[in-house]
C-alpha cells in the first residue's frame, strides 16, 4: 500500500521529524480558503502516486497567495503517467543549501531492515544506485536491537561535518526506523533531507509503503488509502483468490502457478511481445476462477489478446475450458485468445475449446508467437 507525500510528511511530524508547514488542497477554492493571505515563498506539489512530478511540471513555486492559487490550477487536473492530479500540497519553501537521501528498505539479501544514506539528496536514488552506487552508504540493522544511536549517529557523520548537523540527522532516522517498524512499512524515505543556510535539518519530501499482509493491525494507515482503478482491480482479483498485477503491455496472461506466469512472461518477451500482467489463478479446479480472471483481463483497455497457458496437475484442464467457455459466452469480447492446455484432463479441455472454435497450440513458444502475431492484427 502506498501513501500521498502529504500523509507521510503527516506521520513523519506525528514521530518527530521536522518538516515545513503545508495544507492539502483537492480544488482551487480549498487553496483560496486555507492558504494565509501573504507572500510568503511557497512551494505547489501535485500529490499522485509516481516519481517525476518535478519533471512533469506537477511542482512549482508560487511568491505569493495569488501566485499559489495561479499554480494550483495549472497543475490540478494535469496528467503525470497516466495519473490524474486530483489534490496539491501547498506548503512552506525552504531555503536550501544542500540535499541528502536516506531511507529505509526490506532488503532480502541482508534479511534485515537496511539503511541507505546519501549526500546525493534530490533525484530519484535509483538513478544514483545505476550511476555511482558507490555514492550509496548502506547499513543492515539487526532487528533484536534496532536502529542504535551510536549506529545513527555513525551514517550522519557521513554525511554531515557540523556537530549540531549530526545531531539532528542522528535524530531523524532513529525517528524514521521507529516508524518504520512500528507502521509495518516496506519503504520509508525521506528525498531530499535538506541542510539550510541557518543549520537547520528538515525533511521536505516523503514517501512510504507499507505491507498490505499486515494493514489489519494497522488501522489508522488503512484509513490513509486512497485507491487507484488498478489496485482496486489487485484488490477485488485477491478477495477471487487470483493473484493479479497488472504490466504495461498488451498481451493478458492467465496460468496457473508463479513459476509458469513469470516463465509465460518471459517468452513473450522473448518473442518480442509485452505482456500486461501477471495473473496467476492458482491451483483451484473451480471454472469461475476462469470467469473471474476473463472479466480482469479484458477489462485492460491495452490488451489486444489473450495467451492462456495451463499446466493440469490439481488443475483440470478440462474445467479450465469449460470456464473459459462460460466467461467468453458471458463477456462476448473480439479479442483474440490463444490457449495451451496440457496435463490432467487436458485431452477433454482441447475438445471443449475446439468445439468452441477457439485456436490452440501445443507448446508455450508457439502460444508466444501466436498471441503476438494476433496481437498486432
Amino acid at each position: 500500500m502506498k501513501i500521498h507525500e502529504y500523509q507521510a510528511r503527516n506521520l513523519f511530524r506525528k514521530y518527530g521529524i521536522p518538516v515545513p508547514d503545508g495544507v492539502v488542497c483537492h480544488s482551487v477554492e480549498e487553496v483560496l480558503e486555507k492558504v494565509p493571505n501573504d507572500d510568503k515563498l511557497r512551494v505547489v506539489k501535485a500529490q499522485v502516486h509516481v516519481g517525476g512530478r518535478g519533471k512533469a511540471g506537477g511542482v512549482k513555486l508560487a511568491k505569493s497567495k495569488e501566485e499559489a492559487v495561479e499554480k494550483a490550477k495549472q497543475i490540478l487536473g494535469m496528467d503525470i503517467k497516466g495519473l490524474t492530479v486530483e489534490k496539491v500540497l501547498v506548503a512552506d519553501a525552504v531555503d536550501i543549501e544542500k540535499e541528502f537521501y536516506v531511507g529505509l528498505i526490506n532488503d532480502r539479501n541482508a534479511k534485515a531492515v537496511t539503511l541507505m544514506a546519501s549526500a546525493e539528496g534530490g533525484v530519484e536514488i535509483e538513478e544514483v544506485a545505476r550511476v555511482s552506487p558507490e555514492k550509496i552508504i548502506k547499513m543492515a540493522i539487526d532487528p533484536t536491537m534496532g536502529l542504535m544511536d551510536w549506529q545513527a549517529r555513525k551514517i550522519a557523520l557521513q554525511l554531515f561535518s557540523d556537530p549540531k548537523e549530526v545531531r539532528q540527522a542522528a535524530a531523524i532516522l532513529v525517528k524514521l526506523y521507529k516508524l518504520y517498524v512500528e507502521s509495518d512499512s516496506s519503504l520509508a524515505e525521506i528525498n531530499p533531507l535538506v541542510l539550510t543556510p541557518d543549520g537547520q535539518v528538515l525533511a521536505i519530501d516523503g514517501k512510504m509503503n507499507f505491507d498490505d499482509n499486515a494493514l489489519y493491525r494497522q488501522k489508522e494507515i488503512l484509513k490513509m488509502r486512497e485507491v487507484t482503478e488498478d489496485e482496486q482491480k489487485e484488490i477485488d482479483a485477491n478477495e477471487k483468490g487470483l493473484s493479479y498485477v497488472k504490466l504495461d503491455g498488451n498481451i493478458g496472461c492467465m496460468v496457473n502457478g508463479a513459476g509458469l506466469a513469470m516463465a509465460t512472461m518471459d517468452m513473450i518477451k522473448l518473442y518480442g511481445g509485452e505482456p500486461a500482467n501477471f495473473l496467476d489463478i492458482g491451483g483451484s479446479s473451480n471454472p469461475q476462477k476462469v470467469v473471474d480472471a476473463m472479466n480482469i483481463l479484458l477489462s485492460d483497455k491495452n490488451v489486444t489478446a489473450v495467451m492462456i497457458n495451463i499446466f493440469g496437475g490439481i488443475t483440470r484442464c478440462d474445467d479450465v475450458a469449460r470456464g473459459l467457455v462460460t466467461a467468453l459466452t458471458e463477456i462476448k469480447t473480439e479479442i483474440p485468445v490463444v490457449i495451451r492446455l496440457s496435463g490432467t484432463n487436458a485431452k477433454e479441455g482441447l475438445e471443449i475449446i475446439k468445439d468452441y472454435g477457439l485456436p490452440t497450440v501445443s507448446t508455450m513458444s508457439e502460444a508466444a508467437q501466436k498471441a503476438i502475431e494476433l496481437s498486432q492484427k
